[in-house]
């Protein structure tokens, strides 16, 4: 497959999957186009999972920026900017407000649990999150259910201090 194909069959869902899961959209774009960089540089021996191979290499490249700059807190993109004239102010920082506790929930789920809810969110199959993460397909459904129980708990929790 050459990079025009695999570039205009996968960045839209590329992109949305590293846009949650840094929860910046400049950061994602960056680590999405790593990510084309490394193929064009260094292709990989299997063919058969391209989409699970950008997913791996993008999610390896957000961590180790943020590795080198020692940040312990995700950025603040958003798409939306209080005062744009385009919405309610208020309904804006509250938007704002929500999207930074999922993040801060997110961020509490091990990078292993934050990887496998997103990539199931963006349509992945069991054996392709399985693939990615190293572990088996069985196992997937199981850290899958771990991981959406301390999503619950966690947002249960954020809901009533938010309240």
């Amino acid at each position: 497959m050459d990079l025009d194909s695999l570039f205009h069959q996968h960045h839209a869902g590329l992109l949305r999957y590293l846009t949650r899961y840094t929860g910046d959209p400049e950061e994602a774009a960056d680590a999405m186009q790593e990510a084309y960089l490394r193929f064009v540089e260094r292709p990989p021996e299997r063919r058969d999972n391209l989409r699970g191979w950008l997913v791996v290499v993008a999610t390896n490249v957000v961590r180790d920026r943020r590795k080198k700059r020692r940040e312990t807190a995700i950025g603040e993109g958003g798409e939306e900017k209080i005062g744009s004239g385009e919405a309610d102010p208020l309904a804006l920082l509250e938007q704002h407000e929500r999207r930074r506790a999922v993040r801060e929930i997110l961020e509490k789920l091990s990078h292993k649990e934050r990887t496998i809810l997103l990539m199931r969110e963006e349509g992945f199959l069991h054996r392709e999150i399985a693939e990615a993460v190293g572990t088996s397909t069985k196992a997937i459904g199981i850290l899958l259910v771990r991981a959406l129980n301390k999503l619950a708990k966690d947002m249960g929790e954020a809901v009533e201090d938010f309240l």
